[in-house]
């Protein structure tokens, strides 16, 4: 297996060898990671739902007859296996990634947070839409007059400046459009994106197709809300209400974990007759990574059933569901699985796994991957830079590009070196004078998890002085900062002015953070004002906040009457870390008494 072959190449031997020389230190702190630097990785990276906080035992897993998937019974099996620790049990109930998400960028050592607009980009062939309408010379940011003019507009005129664009002489054609719409996604811009393509639609300037009208229902998803989206779907008409526009809608449940809107989106799907996608199977499988990984042999087995041959993406969701559970000898045949199929592996995939190894002390196999992934000559594979930062870091630091400069401070944030991270964010400035929002929150991010509060209240400051685009990210790190700091009212008021007055939907997991310290404190008053505001902001049919809630009540010794009924009225069903807490906040309960329970 590639992950574990060793070579006698010189040259391989000496990229060996300077990786040693140049990297080791880092290198070293990793791989010989102890107990205290395993848990120290789990608290920074939590918000992934995945990472156990304790090593789980290797389990042999019988198989399907199948060789594609014969690793699948595995994950129904093994997946919601637990020891009975509090922590598994909580899981259990989640329904959310970091995750966002960040999750989330991304489920994969994804950030939460910023998660993942590529998902319904894929989903709706915006990067196909893109590349048809391509102009012969490509369009720079500094070329497109509209995408200024828009940026430059209020928000709540884009029509006004779109027409005064036209007005102006300029013409707007397919290829400009799908640009302005893909940098203002990626500026996270949803409302001007949509404002823009509500103006196209009802000016008709094109005629729209399926991808057109996919592109407004995630955009609807995104700003509004997936109902919302759904109530869209039904004025499509009927010759471009196909595939693409359902699987964005079950994309966006997914992306909020909308379980049970997500199952019915996907059987709505079944029932039109639309063939079942590698795409749609892939969110599903996200999804359950994320809330119920018991569930994740069932898709693989209907996948089978339906022949939908798995992506790389697929693999890499499996192969970081294995690594995560320390289930290293089931993550190495859904590795065989993937080469059996030709699927070979990318940068992203080739760091999960050594990072599995890493933290699951397979030093031997961690590094021979890590080699695989440098190459021979790390000048001519830069893009390799960004996932093994940490080890190579001298390597690129004379001549170091933005990305790397971010991995590299969010990498030795984890690993504890904050000078290390501090420095090179300072010199970001000596290169480029002026800096997106997100270099600043990765070093934000860094004091926050580091319980830094000084240090990050100054930085949050220097953000205000310099302009700095506040983002939910932005918001999740001061609420961790002033939390973690036992200033959890401010963070509660932090959290409000700065979301109201800069109209930020907050993540979800900043709710939870919050929440489960007033939950800690045992102040049930703000913790069911919290809960109404989760509620208004539509994160709905989630048990983790009603787990927390009761957590309030219990740590308050107060009970929670009528709790049960609350929990049915809003169609929410207990899992056994629930239960349990319904039974010890009960006071007809003699048998669980509250008081026992907390002596």
């Amino acid at each position: 297996m590639w992950a574990l072959r060793r070579t006698g190449n010189p040259l391989r031997v000496r990229a060996h060898q300077a990786l040693s020389a140049r990297g080791c230190s880092n290198l070293e702190v990793i791989l010989n990671a102890d107990a205290k630097n395993v848990e120290e990785h789990h608290e920074g990276d939590c918000q992934k739902l995945d990472c156990c906080h304790q090593p789980k035992p290797l389990v042999c897993q019988p198989s399907f007859s199948s060789g594609r998937f014969m690793w699948s019974r595995g994950f129904s099996s093994q997946a919601g296996a637990s020891s009975g620790d509090k922590q598994d049990e909580l899981e259990e109930g989640f329904s959310d990634l970091e995750v966002p998400p960040e999750a989330h960028k991304k489920d994969l050592d994804l950030t939460s947070d910023e998660s993942s607009d590529e998902d319904t980009i894929d989903a709706i062939g915006l990067s196909e839409v893109e590349a048809d309408a391509k102009p012969e010379e490509p369009i720079k940011k500094s070329q497109s007059t509209l995408l200024k003019a828009l940026l430059e507009s209020p928000r709540v005129d884009v029509a006004g400046a779109v027409k005064k664009w036209l007005n102006d002489g300029n013409t707007l054609d397919r290829s400009e459009l799908f640009y302005v719409l893909l940098i203002l996604r990626r500026r996270k811009l949803y409302i001007k994106a949509l404002q823009l393509l509500e103006y196209v639609e009802e000016s008709e300037l094109f005629d729209l197709g399926e991808r057109d009208y996919a592109s407004r229902v995630d955009l609807v998803a995104k700003t509004h809300s997936i109902y919302k989206a759904e109530k869209y779907i039904e004025n499509v008409p009927a010759s471009h209400r196909g595939e693409i526009v359902y699987r964005t809608l079950l994309a966006n449940c997914v992306a909020i974990a909308n379980v049970k809107k997500a199952e019915q989106v996907f059987n709505k799907m079944k029932d039109l007759g639309f063939p079942v996608s590698v795409f749609s199977c892939n969110q599903l499988l996200l999804l359950y990574k994320r809330v119920d990984k018991k569930k994740l042999g069932d898709v693989l087995t209907m996948m089978e059933k339906e022949n939908v041959k798995p992506s790389l993406f697929t693999y890499k969701l499996l192969v970081d569901t294995k690594g995560a559970a320390r289930d290293i000898e089931d993550m190495e045949k859904v590795i065989q699985a993937m080469q059996a199929d030709g699927i070979e592996p990318d940068l992203l995939i080739q760091a999960t796994i050594a990072r599995h190894y890493i933290f699951g002390g397979y030093r031997e196999k961690a590094e021979a991957i890590l080699e695989q992934m440098v190459g021979d000559d790390i000048n001519e594979n830069r893009s390799a830079c960004k996932f093994v930062l940490p080890l190579i870091w001298k390597v690129c630091e004379a001549n170091a590009r933005l990305d790397e400069c971010m991995s590299a401070i969010e990498a030795f944030g984890k690993l504890g070196d904050v000078e290390k991270a501090e420095e090179i964010f300072e010199n970001m400035f000596k290169t480029w004078k002026t800096l997106s929002f997100k270099y600043y929150n990765a070093m934000l991010r860094v004091y926050a998890n580091k319980k830094l509060f000084d240090k990050g209240k100054e930085l949050a400051k220097r953000m205000g002085d310099d302009g700095c685009r506040l983002g939910p990210s932005t918001l999740d790190s001061l609420v961790k900062l002033y939390s973690d700091a036992g200033e959890v009212e401010k963070a509660d008021s932090v959290l409000h002015k700065l979301s109201y007055n800069n109209k930020i939907k907050p993540l979800y997991s900043t709710y939870m953070m919050l929440l489960d310290s007033y939950s800690k404190k045992g102040d049930v008053h703000n913790a069911e004002k919290l809960f109404s505001k989760v509620r208004q902001m539509g994160y709905t049919g989630r048990i983790r906040q009603y787990q927390l809630l009761l957590e309030a009540y219990l740590n308050a010794k107060t009970p929670p009457y009528g709790f049960k009924e609350r929990m049915k009225a809003d169609d929410i069903f207990p899992n056994r870390a629930v239960a349990s807490l319904l039974a010890a906040t009960d006071p007809f309960n003699r048998k669980n008494a509250m008081s026992e329970l907390l002596d």
